[in-house]
Parts: structure tokens; sequence; C-alpha cells
């Protein structure tokens, strides 16, 4: 969650301090976990509201100078960017529930922030891993050049098939430590099964990986990335923050508002798993 901008409008909205503060804090504990994309790329950001694109370090040919202009020793270029992507996804709280942050209550009902908590970070750890192309944005799963393995159900088979994804990556000179990022069914299997003798097959992973297993929602299957650093960067504009849209009597209109992009430096430092 970033320092709240005027864009947001929140000064309009009929919301005591203690009451934003509420909102605030309950945004933030609902997203943290959510958020996986962060815990796989490098942060950039957050560049405020009005940062609009990431540079590529890269430009394209033009036809030529502006028209009415001679010199065929003219040499022109255009530099090349990759634009943000705005999400805004709505929300409501009621009146009486902020009304009561006032008199003290600590069990607030924000269960539609938390709604649209997930589905913000679902939007974002979705683009990062499997790409947007309405928004310009290859995922780290779409540009891996390795052939995807099956993951499968049989959690007995993980150890293998992620050893072996581990060994594509240092074999093409991907030093580790390694992640491995999956969706919420996989990763409810990985940590309720237990090895023979006993062994949690959640910490068996964890040493073949020598890094972290990432719970990640909105994500399809797994992917197992390097985590040296470097590889998937994720830049954001406006970090996600509390914005206010309407009121009546009983309800205000809040939303959550993001700007990000993201791009992949290095294709060869992931295998996807579905």
């Amino acid at each position: 969650m970033s320092t709240p901008s005027d864009h947001l409008l929140r000064a309009h909205a009929p919301i005591a301090t203690e009451a934003w503060k509420a909102i605030d804090d309950e945004a933030t504990q609902r997203l943290t976990p959510l958020l996986a994309g962060r815990r796989l790329a490098d942060w950039e950001g957050p560049g405020g509201w009005p940062h609009s694109a990431t540079s590529l370090g890269r430009t394209g040919p033009l036809d030529g100078p502006p028209p009415g202009i001679s010199g065929e020793e003219v040499r022109v270029r255009q530099r090349r960017v990759l634009p943000l992507a705005e999400i805004r996804v709505p929300f409501t709280v009621a009146r009486a529930e902020l009304e009561d942050v006032q008199r003290g209550a600590l069990d607030l009902d924000f269960d539609d922030l938390g709604r649209a908590a997930r589905v913000a970070a679902e939007i974002e750890n979705r683009a990062v891993v499997h790409g947007w192309p309405a928004a310009g944005i290859a995922g780290i799963t779409e540009t891996s050049p390795y052939p995807a393995a099956t993951l499968g159900t049989d959690c007995q088979q993980y150890p293998s098939i992620i050893a072996r994804a581990v060994d594509t990556l240092r074999c093409n000179g991907i030093e580790g430590p390694y992640g491995l990022a999956i969706g919420p069914a996989g990763y409810t299997r990985i940590v309720e099964t237990t090895e023979h003798g006993g062994y949690p097959l959640f910490d068996h992973l964890t040493r073949i990986l020598g890094g972290t297993i990432v719970w990640a929602p909105g994500v399809d299957g797994a992917v197992v990335v390097s985590r040296r650093g470097g590889d998937f960067l994720l830049d954001v504009g406006q970090d996600l923050s509390v914005g206010y849209s309407h009121h009546d009597a009983d309800a205000i209109g809040l939303y959550l508002e993001e700007s990000f992009t993201f791009r992949v430096v290095e294709p060869d430092a992931a295998v996807a798993l579905h």
C-alpha cells in the first residue's frame, strides 16, 4: 500500500481519519499474503500516478524525418517503451461500520474489501506469471524457452519433477536460489502431504529449491524460477491504494487502484509446470 495521492479523492469521502486508517490497515493485511508476483520479481517504483511507461532501453526505426525535411544522411529512431496498465477494483463499506470504528469496534466487517484485494492481487499475479496480452505484458511462463513439465496431482512425484526443473535451470547457467510459485490447490496438496518416513513434503521441496515455495492465487499450475535477482522486473507507478468513488445514506463506494507493468529480462530463468 502506498501513500494516498490527490487523484484518489479521499478528502471528498465522508470518512473520519480513524476509519481511513482502519481501511488502509485492513487492505494491507489482506493484500500482503496475496501478492505472489512481487516475491518473484525485482521491484521498480513506485513511480507515482504520473509514471506512464518503463523504458525498454531499445529503439525502433522511423520512416524518416518530418515531412518537408530533406537529408538522407539523417538517422531517426524512436525509443521503445512499455506502457503501464491501470486497474481499479471497486468495493463498498457500510457507513454504520465506519461509525463503529470511532466507537472502538475491532470486529469490523470489511468482507467486500477482502474480495477486492483478492481480485486485484490475482490480476497482478496472473500478469506476472502468465502475461496480459492486451496490456503488452509477456509473462514468465509464456516466455520460458523450455518445454513445460507436467506437475499433476500426485505429490509423491513432485520432488523428482521439481528437481529436474532446477537441474534444467542450473545446466543452462541460471544460478539459484530457486523458488516455486504454485496455485492454491497445488500449494494445499504440498503442505498437507507427508512423505514416507513422516518427512513433510514442503520441507523436502524447499531443500531442493534452496529457496521458498510461494502460494500464488490466480496462477494456473506452477513455475520454478531463479531467485538470484535481475531476471524479472515489476515496474509500479501507483502502488495499490484505496480511493473514493461515491456514497449514499448507507454505504460508501471505494476502490483499490494500481498502475504497473512487467517484463521478463531473462526468459531462461524459469521452467513452467502444468
